[in-house]
């Protein structure tokens, strides 16, 4: 009987169960794109929060307001003007900015209202005025100061959402407009949140409409799933304003140009805020695409979800095997002995081979393996390695054979050697090379199996 969709299936139904073991009680907050409130979609993400909340995490929600000010403003007769992004308005302009922005929170409430959830809109922040910077007077822009960390916790603990609207008041009761973008990153720094959320419409950190960097790993739908904060930099490099004019000039309505879309320049400035944020504390921040359903639940309970995450350099690691790691290891292994990629080991096996092994763990699961057998001074085999289909497109393989290698070069090994069927080419590309079966090791070459037929590929560590 074929099991493997069966297998599958409970695949996945362990890592949901995994990330909400892990998560519990955990910390998120979620940046809602005013465009996303105004969409089809939004009754579906409000569902998808209610079932997070639900599930154990204390939910952090800030709705972005961009589009009710404008309107405000707009039937009231009042200009403004941006400068880096921020708004720059005249004072009388304070208190239609406060409606609206406390008109998208009532939004967000009655929606939550909707799902039996309760939340609280409440004036926890406390901010000063902008100024004048470089002779620009920010007039009724502000920035944070402070927050009411101790009532945010109270909330949070009394099963309730808090639901921050894009104002903040002085000490003596003045209020400002704040970046809601901005004030999610600090609300998340300050409560050290794991997860901080930029939910944002189109947000497709993709070739269709960015440069991506040479080696960057793609998911099957050929979008970024995660970068670390150095990547992030290399990313914004590559998709720097001055590339973008000159992409623009040569040919403006190319999909493949990062000025074609109007909404990059949001992506991009949520990607530095995202870097801001990471290195400021928070585990780890996501740009998702909100205009796909179930964008959220899946960030957050599967390995890589739907989005792009930004993390430190610390995400995943590689570690020796434990002989609690035998049954993931097998498991992990199952598919490819199937496709007869690698060969089959059993338990008792791998309790003799398991010091041999490294593993990639990933938020507590076991996603890669490989070993390492030393049988002399001269030569050493990378074998069985194996990489879930899920960490496939991150190069996980070629890490794990770098990481040999280097352990190989420890104990000053001339050589390593792997025996393949099917992954020649994927071998080459790392620079090993074609060898005769009469240079293995005696003891490996009486194990060589001529019915099988594998090939022997070396790459020489000594000169």
């Amino acid at each position: 009987m074929n099991n493997s969709p069966i297998l599958e299936k409970a695949e996945r139904i362990r890592d949901v169960i995994r990330y909400i073991k892990r998560f519990k009680n955990a910390t998120v907050v979620i940046y809602l794109d005013d465009d996303i409130i105004d969409s089809p979609l939004f009754v579906s993400h409000i569902r998808d929060i209610a079932l997070i909340h639900q599930a154990g995490l204390q939910v952090i929600l800030v709705p972005g307001a961009r589009r009710k000010i404008d309107e405000y403003l707009s039937k009231n007769g009042i200009s403004w003007t941006y400068e880096n992004g921020i708004r720059i308005t005249p004072s009388e302009a304070m208190p239609l900015i406060k409606n609206a922005a406390f008109d998208a929170a009532n939004v967000v409430m009655t929606s939550l209202a909707g799902e039996n959830l309760t939340a609280v809109i409440g004036n926890w922040v406390r901010a000063r005025g902008k100024g004048v910077l470089s002779g620009v007077d920010f007039a009724t822009a502000g920035e944070i100061d402070k927050l009411d960390d101790n009532t945010i916790k109270t909330i949070l603990d009394n099963g309730f959402i808090p639901i921050f609207p894009c104002i903040g008041w002085s000490l003596n009761g003045k209020p400002y407009n704040i970046s809601s973008a901005e004030l999610a990153s600090q609300i998340a720094t300050h409560l050290h949140a794991d997860k901080l959320f930029f939910l944002l419409p189109d947000a497709e950190l993709s070739e269709k409409f960015f440069v991506i960097p040479k080696d960057f790993g793609l998911s099957p739908e050929g979008c970024v799933p995660a970068m670390n904060i150095e990547e992030v930099d290399e990313f914004l490099k590559e998709n720097s304003s001055d590339k973008e004019d000159k992409l623009a000039a040569t040919d403006k309505n190319s999909p493949n140009n990062p000025a074609a879309s109007s909404n990059n320049k949001k992506i991009l400035s949520m990607l530095q805020l995202a870097k801001k944020s990471v290195v400021s504390g928070v585990t780890r921040v996501h740009i998702l695409n909100g205009s796909i359903e179930g964008a959220l639940p899946c960030e957050i309970f599967s390995d890589f979800g739907s989005g792009t995450m930004v993390y430190k350099s610390n995400y995943g690691k590689f570690r020796a095997m434990r002989r609690e790691d035998i049954s993931a290891v097998l498991s992990l292994m199952r598919p490819f002995v199937k496709k007869e990629i690698l060969l089959p080991r059993t338990e008792t096996q791998m309790e003799s081979e398991y010091n041999d092994f490294i593993v990639y763990e990933l938020d507590g699961a076991v996603r890669a393996c490989a070993a390492l057998h030393i049988y002399d001074r001269s030569q050493a085999e990378i074998a069985a390695l194996a990489v879930d289909e899920s960490c496939a497109h991150i190069g996980i393989g070629p890490k794990m054979i770098e990481y040999l290698i280097e352990k190989a070069k420890t104990v000053a090994i001339e050589s390593v050697f792997i025996l393949t069927t099917q992954t020649a080419d994927w071998f080459e590309k790392q620079g090993f090379i074609s060898d005769k079966i009469e240079t293995l090791p005696e003891k490996r070459r009486e194990k060589w199996n001529p019915q099988r037929g594998s090939k022997l590929f070396r790459l020489r560590l000594k000169n």
